[in-house]
């Protein structure tokens, strides 16, 4: 560049003096303007307004790194299992993974709208931050509400839903999973007993299958059997072996009475998760109600008026 020509990307001052480039959070060092994005001036927000900014950015920043991340996730676990091709033109699929990513859809989306709303200073995000907040707390209470008022039927139903599961133990590989994580965890077998796995179509002892009478690796007392992985032959013909011999190979109690339990000593970590969630919604909401009313205090102001070069 040429002695004593402009730069395009610097503005100058009245002596053809560069200014100092500031943080966009803090505003300019010396003055009491801000450029805008399309280039027009408008009243810095105070320290305090900045600083809400500047949290409001950051945090929705990072939660929209999580929904993102979440619905990645959902997507690469549909895309393996197939549910994604297979569902076009159908019905959507029964699979958890569906639920990761809605809720990672919903996630980033709003936050997102938080994101860009701090960033550009744009009332119109910011309110749409706001509504999508206040849906979240109010599905939020629904559920507590209803999971409150249905605790006993839900308790009660939860040895059907486990035999349900058994049932539908190889139809879904995040069911079985699930279900081998519960009978490793809480070492036991079945929802009532052991001979729940009758109920399996492959299981059961009137099956042509090689896993007829036999049980999951899940349910022996040592699945590994002092190997290194787990031996999925270790329960094969169980539920043909007599009550004292099937004792020392796999666990006999039903997982329905211990995962009550469990659920039991849990639901003061999970309230406590739940109250924790609810808490940093209403900061965020928050940040977000006294960030519009410093913008209402401090509009933008219109860009300048083109000067007609004669």
């Amino acid at each position: 560049m040429k002695e004593g020509e402009r730069s395009p990307l610097l503005t100058q001052g009245p002596g053809g003096r560069k200014p100092l480039l500031t943080s966009s959070c803090l505003g300019p060092a010396g003055g009491s303007w801000r450029t805008g994005l399309r280039g027009g001036r408008a009243p810095s927000l105070p320290w305090r307004s900045s600083c809400l900014q500047c949290l409001t950015f950051s945090s929705n920043f990072l939660f929209s790194l999580l929904g993102l991340l979440a619905l990645a996730i959902g997507l690469w676990g549909l895309a393996v299992k197939g549910s994604l091709g297979s569902s076009w033109g159908g019905p959507l699929p029964t699979d958890p993974m569906l639920g990761l990513v809605l809720g990672g859809l919903a996630v980033s989306a709003v936050s997102l709208a938080g994101c860009l709303g701090a960033l550009c200073e744009n009332a119109c995000l910011l309110r749409c931050f706001s509504g999508g907040l206040l849906a979240f707390l109010a599905l939020e209470a629904v559920g507590g509400v209803l999971v409150a008022a249905l605790w006993g039927p839900l308790r009660d139903g939860l040895e059907l839903a486990l035999r349900m599961a058994i049932t539908h133990y190889q139809d879904d590989p995040d069911l079985r999973f699930l279900i081998d994580q519960v009978q490793l965890g809480l070492q036991c077998c079945g929802a009532a007993s052991y001979q729940d796995w009758q109920q399996n179509l492959y299981f059961n002892c009137s099956s042509p299958g090689v896993q007829a009478c036999s049980l999951p690796a899940s349910c022996c007392l040592d699945p590994q059997e002092a190997g290194a992985s787990i031996n999925d032959q270790c329960g094969f013909g169980a539920l043909r072996l007599p009550e004292d011999a099937a004792r020392r190979v796999v666990h006999l109690g039903g997982c329905g009475a211990p995962l009550q339990r469990w659920l039991r000593t849990q639901a003061r970590a999970l309230g406590g998760f739940v109250v924790a969630v609810v808490l940093v919604q209403g900061a965020e909401l928050l940040l977000a109600v006294q960030l519009l009313r410093a913008l209402a205090v401090h509009p933008r102001a219109p860009p300048p008026a083109k000067q007609v070069q004669g």
